[in-house]
């Protein structure tokens, strides 16, 4: 379908700029690298330590031997391969767990109150937002806070934050290209949850994105497990995004990788 193609090259895009958008000499000590295969991108990070930074996404299925190719050469120790309707993996891919894609039309995303100040991230903090984001994925700071931080005043990007008083407590980013927009990057620290800043931030990325004549926004999350329940997915919802397909993560891992010396 055109709109789960749209939805795929959305994240890829925005997954390939946060990684070659880095600024120097970060890329480098990150060990980053990149390529366009099969319509989509893969992206490798060396010497990310989360192991969540290198991804393929957005290709055509026929390119997955291409795909996996680059990995073998890359330098990382595990990759993540995002791929829909994968009928058979082989020996060199083990299913991870289930994403949801969802969308919509910006314009009907719809706001929910909260008692927080939501607005863009000035440059000024843009260090502390990223380092929220960091801090409530669990992610170290340096090469990352650096990552994350530049997309603050970068085409292309647009950061929000959720402030109590001075001290931001939530962040989210919006990235936006050819008429379609991805929300990514949304985090809360533990004790604001429940206060509606995602609920916020989700609406207020919704009206930039509209604003920039984006006619499509799209988001993914973690499928729940059969009972149980996923805050992003429900938020998400909540404000007007549709679930549009579910997609499998496929995990790559170097051979010996994991394994103690």
């Amino acid at each position: 379908m055109i709109e789960d193609l749209d939805a795929e090259r959305a994240e890829a895009e925005f997954m390939h700029d946060y990684l070659v958008g880095m600024p120097e000499p970060e890329r480098t000590r990150m060990g980053v690298t990149a390529a366009r295969i099969g319509g989509g991108v893969a992206l490798a990070m060396a010497a990310d330590p989360t192991n969540y930074w290198s991804k393929a996404l957005g290709f055509d299925p026929g390119a997955l031997d291409e795909v996996i190719s680059f990995y073998r050469t890359s330098g990382v120790r595990q990759a993540v391969i995002q791929l829909t309707g994968l009928e058979s993996a082989p020996p060199e891919l083990e299913r991870g767990g289930t994403w949801i894609k969802l969308g919509a039309d910006p314009r009907r995303v719809t706001a929910a109150p909260t008692s927080l100040r939501v607005g863009p991230v000035p440059d000024d903090e843009a260090v502390a937002w990223a380092n929220v984001i960091l801090d409530t994925f669990g992610m170290p700071r340096g090469d990352l806070t650096t990552m994350l931080a530049s997309t603050v005043g970068r085409p292309g990007w647009q950061p929000f934050a959720a402030w109590d008083g001075d001290r931001i407590v939530a962040g989210a980013n919006l990235f936006h290209q050819d008429g379609r927009a991805a929300l990514n990057a949304a985090a809360t620290l533990p004790e604001y949850r429940g206060r509606g800043a995602q609920s916020a931030l989700i609406a207020a990325r919704a009206a930039a994105a509209a604003e920039a004549g984006c006619h499509r926004v799209y988001a993914e999350t973690g499928k729940p497990e059969p009972g149980g329940h996923n805050p992003s997915l429900a938020n998400m919802v909540r404000a007007g995004l549709e679930p549009l397909y579910e997609r499998d993560n496929w995990i790559w891992r170097s051979p010996g990788a994991g394994v103690k010396r």
